[in-house]
């Protein structure tokens, strides 16, 4: 493997974490919370799969989804659920971050849309939360 397909699959096992999280958040949301998480999760499961095609066409075995994800806290009501949503998008963005420097071309254009798009997500939830900052530098 070289540090690009690390980086991808690093990048793969943050979308697992992010789906399996939204699975969890989405049991306590409802009306335009729970619709803009049933989106946002979509758009992880569409890119896990692109992701899934991509590092099986380079041979790499890509890494499988746990079983079951360790949450940081409990999620029992809208507002950890939003919060919750926070810092899974927070960490994917960091995630993502780490992998434009190993990558390039495609693979780089991958992880600056998957960085950009967890960034927008956790300020939009930070608005939900009313968290501040809105947005932070260099998720």
């Amino acid at each position: 493997m070289s540090a690009a397909t690390d980086a991808l699959g690093a990048g793969l096992a943050a979308e697992h974490a992010a789906i399996f999280g939204y699975g969890v958040l989405g049991a306590h949301l409802t009306g335009a919370a729970l619709a803009q998480a049933q989106q946002v999760e979509a758009a992880h499961r569409t890119r896990r799969d692109s992701l899934l095609v991509r590092l099986a066409a380079t041979g790499v075995t890509p890494p499988a989804p746990q079983p079951a994800y360790a949450l940081p806290f409990p999620v029992v009501d809208a507002a950890s659920a939003q919060r919750l949503a926070v810092q899974l998008e927070e960490r994917a963005a960091a995630i993502w971050r780490a992998a434009l420097g190993p990558t390039s071309g495609e693979d780089r254009k991958r992880a600056l849309d998957a960085l950009t798009d967890s960034a927008l997500w956790a300020a939009r939830w930070r608005r939900a939360t009313g968290i501040q900052p809105g947005t932070v530098p260099l998720p």
